[in-house]
């Protein structure tokens, strides 16, 4: 595999930037043009002695905005472990550099647009989760990277990798049309990646979580939902758990990702916005084409479909176990259970249910592993797709418990676990295993939702606690604030980081000065004048008790109406997003 270069300096003149490859031996350095963009490759004698000199850890890629083009290169970078031997990091801290030297030829306007195009992206680089290497392929999985064609193994890293978790896919476009350029630049995951060093009857070995999140219909909770015209499903992450010891290595893959068919559930100020299924659409198109692409590259299906049975939830529920049945493939079975009936008062232990229930389906399925002579001994041939409604804290809850009952499996095969031992009763490792998934969980829900996961008090203790339905409110809270009033613009930062939306530059008309209709204005204050009357009028008693009543009914009435008008017309008032072409949404 051609690997990519390690470290590197940013070398800045006025009319160009000098990338300069100092690993050993490399003397290459990349030169691109501050104004033609063009970009070619030299060496160290070209570098100016006047240019400005700082390291950088790599390079995320080039994008354009209102005021040109801009680089965007890694300026720190923290080591996460190692994979396979190979270093694993995480991107911790960017820079965005603009070609222009100045933004003086924009007008007023142009100039707020481009400020807010680059807070877009900042807002998008300071999502945690962002992870790469240099010579080793981390979008794929130990069992897609065991059964590749030696072609594939002498691609670079840009080139073999899985497209769907590319994040800087589209920032790397320029790259990918000159090959001699590929060693410059790699793939970059978004989601979490955890390594831990662990102990078991005195045998060391590593355990490792990598969750890939889908570039593909990617956004924010409420407003990607469902699956586009590709068959691409919301909120798609694969994770992996990985085991290394004494040359063996094992793998197991799940997968989560939004009920693939079309639905919305747009914001519109209820805690809990009513999904609405399309009528329009012919959904068993995409559903067809979501699972053809599971099966091709995952194998049997079997879907794990958490959502509650009653209330908003059920017409999900039995539109999804419908188009199960319509498609009748024998690669693909429907598990309903309803979480939250079952674990209803605490009753936690029920979830034993479920995994009793698709043991026999996960003993089919097995996982991928290797012995210590590099030959492959087992292949995992299907996945568990686990779905709530966000795929977020019922599904991470339920994929920690499968997680675990393969690698009871896995330990018990490679000789780190006895006979008869469990490997919940590993204490000190279980400690490790349950605080992981945990991070997980909450990596994936900041990503989606925009504040960590609910019930990670059980994924952490094994038992649901007090503090944690309290965690779990106050994060509710953070939810529908934000859901409701911050995360048009994270769709769009999203949107405009992928290449979904593009920019032109000095573009004059940008879809972000969309006016607001009246009543997004008018009718918040005359609510708030009219709240602060009735509390005036009740603190400030008038000449008589019925004079009083009467100015608290009427304020506390047209309080109470307005409040019941903004209600009603709720998505005037959300943060909606502006880039994105409507039919995405809906």
């Amino acid at each position: 595999m051609a690997t990519t270069y390690n470290t590197f300096n940013l070398h800045t003149t006025p009319e160009k930037f000098y990338i300069e490859a100092c690993d050993d031996g490399a003397g290459d350095v990349l030169a691109i043009d501050r104004v033609s963009t063009e970009m070619t490759l030299t060496v160290r004698k070209d570098v100016p002695p006047s240019a400005v000199t700082r390291p950088m850890c790599g390079i995320m890629g080039t994008i354009r905005l209102v005021a040109g083009m801009y680089l965007i290169v890694i300026t720190k970078k923290k080591k996460v472990g190692d994979l396979l031997g190979h270093a694993v990091w995480k991107a911790t801290d960017f820079d965005i550099i603009s070609y222009k030297k100045t933004v003086l030829h924009l007008t007023d306007t142009q100039m707020q647009d481009n400020k807010a195009f680059l807070s877009m992206i900042n807002s998008v680089l300071n999502t945690d989760g962002f992870y790469f290497t240099t010579d080793y392929d981390l979008t794929h999985s130990l069992q897609r990277l065991a059964n590749t064609s030696p072609e594939f193994q002498e691609m670079t890293l840009l080139e073999r990798a899985d497209q769907r978790f590319v994040w800087n896919g589209h920032l790397l476009r320029e790259f990918m049309a000159q090959p001699e350029l590929h060693k410059f630049v790699y793939p970059v995951i978004h989601g979490f990646i955890t390594m831990k060093s662990c102990c078991i009857n005195g045998k060391i070995f590593d355990w490792n979580i990598i969750s890939r999140r889908s570039c593909f219909r990617a956004g924010v909770r409420y407003y990607v939902r469902g699956i586009d015209s590709e068959g691409h499903a919301a909120n798609f992450v694969e994770t992996e758990q990985i085991i290394q010891y004494n040359g063996a290595k094992a793998s197991f893959v799940q997968t989560r990702g939004s009920i693939p068919f079309y639905w919305s559930q747009r914001p519109n100020l209820k805690y809990k916005p009513k999904p609405q299924i399309s009528k329009s659409i012919n959904h068993l198109d995409g559903f067809q084409r979501h699972f053809d692409s599971q099966i091709i590259t995952y194998g049997k299906q079997v879907i794990l479909n958490l959502v509650n049975q009653k209330g908003s939830e059920k017409p999900l529920e039995q539109a999804f176990a419908k188009m199960v049945d319509s498609l009748g493939s024998g690669m693909i079975k429907y598990v309903a259970f309803d979480f939250h009936k079952e674990c209803s008062r605490m009753r936690w232990h029920r979830l034993q249910i479920l995994v009793d229930m698709v043991a026999e389906m996960q003993n089919e399925f097995g996982y991928f592993l290797v012995d210590s002579d590099g030959t492959v001994q087992i292949q995992q041939d299907g996945t568990f797709r686990s779905n709530c409604m966000d795929c977020l804290d019922r599904t991470n809850v339920i994929q920690s418990l499968l997680a675990r009952r393969s690698l009871q499996s896995q330990l018990e095969r490679m000789g780190v676990l006895h006979v008869g031992q469990r490997v919940e009763e590993q204490a000190d490792f279980e400690k490790i295993y349950k605080n992981a998934w945990a991070d997980n969980a909450n990596a994936c829900a900041k990503q989606y939702a925009g504040t960590g996961a609910l019930k990670t008090d059980f994924t952490r203790t094994g038992k649901r606690t007090q503090w944690g339905l309290l965690m779990d409110g106050w994060n509710s809270m953070i939810r529908y604030y934000k859901n409701n009033f911050s995360d048009g613009f994270r769709q769009d930062s999203i949107d405009l980081f992928l290449g979904n939306y593009a920019v032109e530059e000095a573009e004059m008309n940008t879809p972000l000065h969309e006016p607001k209709d009246w009543k997004f204005l008018t009718l918040p204050i005359i609510m708030v004048v009219a709240f602060s009357m009735c509390i005036i009028c009740l603190l400030m008693a008038g000449d008589t008790w019925t004079e009083t009543l009467a100015y608290v009914l009427f304020w506390g009435s047209a309080s109470v109406v307005t409040a019941g008008v903004i209600l009603f017309n709720g998505r005037d008032f959300v943060d909606a997003p502006k880039l994105v072409q409507k039919e995405k949404m809906d």
